[in-house]
């Protein structure tokens, strides 16, 4: 990676994000602890994702007194986009941390032979201008659906997007970042590389067939 894209990915290493990531790498975890685990560091993730929020001050009273105190400035003009089906897993941790956010959805799959995203379904809330996107799906592989979404998104015109994942490839990023090089990406870790089926090694597996018990 070079010195430029380096500084857009931001690997969250906090040891609960670490330790509960060994725990999903497992190839015996169950699908009922994998979803647990992945919405428990979903939680972790928006809590460093979040850090630059914009604060106001607005008057309430304590049981004891008045005092000014810091609030979100802009509590409800957060947008979670689910690149579906995996990056259910996180938007639903999110979520709770996050409850007014808005939540938008879209489907894309990946072509067997050529890897390329194919877009089936996008929803998205309305008066995106005025909203900050975080963009999540647990896996940053090939690259190829996170820059089909951001393509998609950025049609929108939202103030801003990040995207969140739970593993990236150094290709993935790569080539996330040589078509948008104005997106950070947060992950939890960078993996070594991908194998000739795309797939990120040594990785987790398929995050959606783990996290719903599918093949």
């Amino acid at each position: 990676m070079t010195t430029a894209t380096k500084s857009k990915v931001f690997v969250i290493q906090h040891p609960l994000v670490q330790h509960k990531l060994t725990l999903m790498r497992r190839a015996d975890t169950q699908t009922q602890d994998f979803r647990r685990l992945l919405r428990e560091i979903s939680l972790l993730l928006a809590y460093e994702v979040t850090r630059d929020l914009a604060l106001r001050h607005e008057t309430i009273k304590t049981p004891l007194v008045e005092m000014d105190a810091p609030v979100l400035a802009a509590e409800k003009n957060m947008v979670i986009v689910s690149i579906m089906r995996a990056g259910q897993g996180l938007l639903d941790g999110m979520l709770e941390l996050i409850p007014t956010a808005k939540v938008g959805h879209i489907g894309l799959y990946r072509e067997p032979t050529t890897l390329e995203a194919v877009e089936y379904y996008l929803k998205l809330p309305l008066e995106t201008e005025q909203r900050d996107m975080l963009v999540v799906d647990p896996m940053l592989a090939t690259g190829n659906s996170a820059i089909a979404a951001v393509d998609r998104l950025k049609e929108a015109n939202p103030l801003s997007i990040k995207f969140v994942c739970l593993l990236a490839s150094p290709e993935g990023i790569q080539s996330f970042h040589s078509q948008h090089p104005d997106i950070p990406i947060y992950t939890a870790a960078i993996d070594d590389y991908l194998d000739e089926h795309g797939y990120i090694i040594p990785g987790l597996g398929d995050a959606g067939d783990r996290l719903y018990g599918t093949k």
